[in-house]
């Protein structure tokens, strides 16, 4: 036994001093992998049980502004670090086909080191997504998805910048970097309510831009295979490999996602008809904020099911388009207009309305008309 333990810490000290990049060795964060791990680690612990259990009897918190400030520093740092790569070596010096790693001390290989650090601390402030997400009691969104995703880029990319902080791979973190600015600007704009919706308008075109980053990289890496090229295989199979799994990762969240959404979709549908059924009839009434048979549009004043600007899922997740027939549950259907409540005397009368009975009626023809085309 004692032989064996000598043998690993004779192999890892050598992986250690003699096969990675001594230019990086004394760096922050870069001597051992062991402070990056924990880290790792205690994120993952953090998400999935610690911060739910703190947060457990405490109320949700207004992020709102500091959500904004949060993302437009990401979009600002992402877009410096997409600059950086392309300066580095990717606006010209480059080659798609064939990338090895300078490990010199010539200026443009060393501000292509530093780079990727830079880009493994990004994989540190990316934790904040999460956080933010437990903070306002959001732990819906604090998926396995999120979290291995979250959990494990940290370390990837510790090792990246370890042994090969540079050359073909590093174009992975350029697309990445490159993918975050659009994300990040999204949720910025996002947060800032819903007057700000119309201008992200393509939002619908995300999760299908995120997957596109996934098969651009692996196809990117797994090239070399059948090239004979002076980097290292063991990085081009691991980067590759991650496009892989997160695209087959991201495609069966959506895939789920979306038959939640239709079997919710046609429940709503189904709801709506029983409403307007009654207010036909004229026995529709109010109590504390509820529609006849249960279906509550706002609690205590608030939407229950709302918070349609705030549905930040995280830079890295998919993004899923919002339900159309929720939207106009709770926007366009005589409750709420252009986010404002009305007033109860404009909205009912005698627990009826003719003007809700119309938007009522609108939105239940439009959707038994648009489920006969």
């Amino acid at each position: 036994m004692a032989f064996i333990l000598t043998d690993i810490h004779e192999w890892y000290r050598d992986l250690m001093d003699n096969k990675s990049d001594p230019r990086v060795a004394d760096w922050p964060m870069m001597s051992s992998p062991l402070p990056t791990l924990a880290l790792c680690i205690f994120y993952a612990y953090f998400s999935k049980s610690l911060a739910p259990r703190i947060m457990e009897k405490r109320k949700p918190m207004d992020l709102r502004n500091l959500l904004v400030g949060y993302n437009l520093f990401q979009t600002i740092f992402s877009t410096w670090i997409f600059y950086e790569y392309l300066q580095s070596g990717w606006w010209g010096h480059y080659s798609f086909r064939c990338q090895p790693v300078d490990y010199s001390d010539n200026p443009l290989a060393l501000r292509m080191a530093r780079t990727c650090w830079w880009y493994y601390i990004s994989k540190f402030t990316e934790f904040f997504d999460t956080l933010f997400f437990l903070l306002r009691k959001k732990n819906q969104h604090v998926s396995t998805l999120h979290v291995i995703h979250h959990g494990c880029m940290p370390f990837s990319v510790w090792m990246g910048m370890k042994f090969a902080p540079g050359g073909h791979s590093t174009f992975f973190a350029m697309l990445n970097s490159f993918v975050h600015i659009v994300m990040y600007f999204y949720y910025m704009v996002a947060a800032l309510g819903p007057k700000y919706q119309k201008y992200i308008w393509w939002k619908k075109y995300l999760t299908a831009f995120q997957m596109l980053q996934f098969v651009a990289i692996f196809t990117h890496q797994f090239q070399l295979l059948f090239t004979d090229c002076d980097y290292p295989k063991g990085f081009m199979v691991w980067i590759g490999l991650h496009g892989v799994m997160f695209l087959f990762l991201f495609s069966d969240f959506y895939k789920q996602a979306y038959s939640k959404r239709k079997a919710r979709r046609a429940a709503a549908a189904e709801a709506n008809s029983k409403q307007y059924d009654a207010l036909v009839n004229g026995t529709s009434h109010t109590h504390n904020g509820s529609m006849p048979n249960g279906h509550h549009l706002y609690q205590n004043d608030k939407l229950s099911n709302g918070d349609l600007a705030n549905n930040n899922q995280g830079a890295c997740m998919p993004v899923l388009d919002d339900d159309a027939l929720h939207q106009r549950k709770v926007t366009a259907n005589g409750i709420y207009v252009n986010g404002m409540p009305k007033p109860a005397a404009n909205s009912y009368s005698n627990g009826n309305s003719n003007g809700f009975i119309e938007a009522m009626r609108d939105d239940f023809d439009n959707d038994r008309m648009r489920k006969t085309q």
